[in-house]
């Protein structure tokens, strides 16, 4: 828990304050909070920020609609920075990007040309998830997604199902390149069919996180015990 007057405000009577996706982990964008700002985000969930350039609060999102609910708030080792991590509606900054954090420099301190180049990481499995939810409302004729969820549940197994013997039989062909694709196949339907069920992605990695460190036969075991005493009861 915050605890607002264990926080240091500068002279002005600002703290910079993160805000982070709560799922992804992607820093979105940099604000500054004085105490009513603050106050105001702890009351409401909604992130509020005051404005240097125009001396007065703003809550993120209310021209836009581009709104952030804030999950947790966090401050560092010497309280005064606070981290904020929040469901971000649509994209953080003005220009129209997710992140305010889209420009990268290069080696010798210019800006690359590419804004987006670099690795993927499994912070885009949930930009997919929250796309594949989306196509629930799209025209089965101009989505495959959408085609997927009017089919019912019954072809979304089929497919999973089918992506599953496919990517067993690129392991045992022992293709690289097949292996991938057809993983990437699976992984596809299988959020395809977590969006279909309505479960969150964060369910998923919260269970992740729950066995990690635990040893797989003592979870599974775990688990067996909860599925006899359940059957008993």
């Amino acid at each position: 828990m915050v605890d607002i007057n264990t926080i240091k405000f500068d002279e002005k009577g600002l703290v910079p304050a993160i805000a982070q996706d709560y799922v992804t982990g992607d820093v979105l964008m940099m604000a500054y909070m004085n105490r009513e700002a603050l106050e105001k985000t702890l009351s409401t969930g909604r992130a509020h920020y005051f404005s240097r350039s125009r001396n007065k609060l703003w809550l993120k999102g209310e021209t836009s609609g581009n709104v952030q609910e804030v999950k947790a708030i966090y401050y560092d080792c010497d309280e005064d920075t606070m981290l904020l991590k929040i469901k971000q509606t649509s994209v953080a900054c003005h220009t129209g990007e997710r992140s305010c954090f889209f420009r990268r420099l290069d080696e010798g301190g210019q800006e690359t040309g590419d804004k987006r180049q670099g690795l993927a990481n499994l912070n885009i499995l949930p930009e997919i998830f929250e796309t594949i939810k989306q196509r629930k409302n799209t025209s089965p004729e101009k989505s495959y997604v959408a085609s997927l969820y009017a089919k019912g549940l019954d072809k979304i197994l089929e497919k999973v199902k089918e992506e599953s013997f496919e990517l067993i039989d690129a392991a045992k062909s022992g293709k690289r390149d097949e292996i991938v694709h057809e993983m990437t196949d699976l992984w596809f339907h299988t959020i395809v069919l977590l969006g279909q069920k309505d479960i969150p992605l964060q369910d998923i990695l919260n269970e992740l996180k729950r066995r990690t460190g635990v040893s797989g036969i003592e979870e599974k075991a775990a688990r067996g015990k909860k599925s006899q005493s359940i059957k008993e009861s």
